[in-house]
C-alpha cells in the first residue's frame, strides 16, 4: 500500500460530512468515511468518485450509536489500511425527544461525544505512528450555552434537546483539549471546531417547528453544507495548523471556547466516567 494520506471522516454520506469527503477526495489522498447504510454508502462513494476522479475513496459501516458498532469498525479500519494521518470525527445527532443508544446511553452523548470519544482512543495507535497526525472534533458554538451536568448526565431527571445536545458538544471540546495535553510532544494535534450554523437536515428539523416569520428570518442565516465544511478540510490540510493542538476555531480562525472548555477537573472527571461507559 502507498503512502498516501489516510483520512477517516465520520458520517459521510449527507450533510457537512458529504461535503467534507468531497472537498478532501479533490486531494492526493485515500478518502474513508463512515456510514450506517451499506446502499447509501455505496452511492455516496460512487458519486464522489465520478465526480473527483478519485478512485481512492472507501466506506465503512458504522453505527455510531452502537459501542460494538464503533469498535468493529476501528477493527475494519486497521485491518485494511496501513495509516491513518487525519481522523475528522464530525458525525452529530440532534434528537427532538429523549432517546437512547443501543448501549441504553442518552442519544445526543452518545454520538455527539462518547462516539468520538472511543474511535479517537481506539485509532490513537495508528495516528501515532503516523504522526505527524491530526485529529479533527467538529463541535457547535452552542457548547457556550453547554454545562457538564454530572447529577444528571444522561438527561434521565429531565430532557431538554438544546441542554444535552450543547452539554454533548461542550464534553467534546473538553476531551479535545485534554487530549491534546495527553498528546502534546506526539506530533498528533487535536483540534474542535465549530462549522456555521449549516442548512442541514438535522437543522431544518428545528427550523418546521418555528413560526413561519421566524423560520423565514433563521433560514436566510444558514450557510450551506460546503461552507460548513470549509475549517473541518482546513484543518485537516493546512500546513498553517500542522503543529496547533488543542484549540477551538471558527471560520479557519483560533476562537475562543466556553470558559468551562478548559476545567480541568471537570475534563480529568468526565474523561473518567467516558471510558467507563465505552468499556475503555
Amino acid at each position: 500500500m502507498s503512502n498516501r494520506k489516510i483520512i477517516l471522516i465520520t458520517g459521510g454520506t449527507s450533510g457537512i460530512g458529504k461535503e467534507t469527503v468531497r472537498k478532501l477526495s479533490f486531494t492526493e489522498a485515500t478518502v474513508v468515511f463512515t456510514a450506517r447504510d451499506a446502499k447509501k454508502g455505496e452511492s455516496t462513494k460512487k458519486e464522489i468518485t465520478e465526480e473527483t476522479g478519485n478512485n481512492n475513496i472507501g466506506y465503512l459501516l458504522c453505527d455510531l450509536a452502537s459501542l460494538t458498532s464503533i469498535k468493529e469498525c476501528a477493527r475494519e479500519f486497521q485491518k485494511r489500511y496501513n495509516r491513518l494521518d487525519v481522523l475528522i470525527n464530525n458525525a452529530g445527532v440532534l434528537p427532538q425527544e429523549r432517546q437512547e443508544s443501543k448501549d441504553g446511553i442518552e442519544l445526543n452523548l452518545a454520538v455527539n461525544y462518547l462516539a468520538p470519544f472511543l474511535l479517537t482512543n481506539l485509532l490513537l495507535p495508528l495516528l501515532k505512528q503516523c504522526a505527524p497526525a491530526q485529529v479533527v472534533n467538529v463541535s457547535s458554538s452552542l457548547h457556550a450555552e453547554g454545562m457538564i451536568n454530572f447529577e444528571d448526565l444522561q438527561s434521565k431527571k429531565s430532557f431538554d434537546k438544546y441542554k444535552a445536545y450543547a452539554q454533548s458538544k461542550l464534553a467534546l471540546i473538553l476531551f479535545t483539549k485534554k487530549l491534546a495535553k495527553k498528546l502534546d510532544g506526539s506530533g498528533v494535534t487535536v483540534n474542535a471546531l465549530h462549522p456555521g450554523v449549516v442548512g442541514t437536515e438535522m437543522t431544518m428539523q428545528n427550523v418546521r417547528k418555528m413560526n413561519p416569520i421566524t423560520a423565514f428570518i433563521y433560514k436566510r442565516t444558514l450557510i450551506t453544507p460546503a461552507q460548513g465544511a470549509e475549517t473541518s478540510v482546513y484543518l485537516a490540510t493546512s500546513p498553517d495548523v500542522a503543529v496547533v493542538s488543542g484549540e477551538y476555531f471558527v471560520s479557519k480562525k483560533i476562537s475562543h471556547a466556553s470558559p468551562l472548555a478548559s476545567d480541568k477537573a471537570v475534563a480529568e472527571k468526565l474523561w473518567d466516567i467516558s471510558a467507563k461507559l465505552v468499556g475503555l
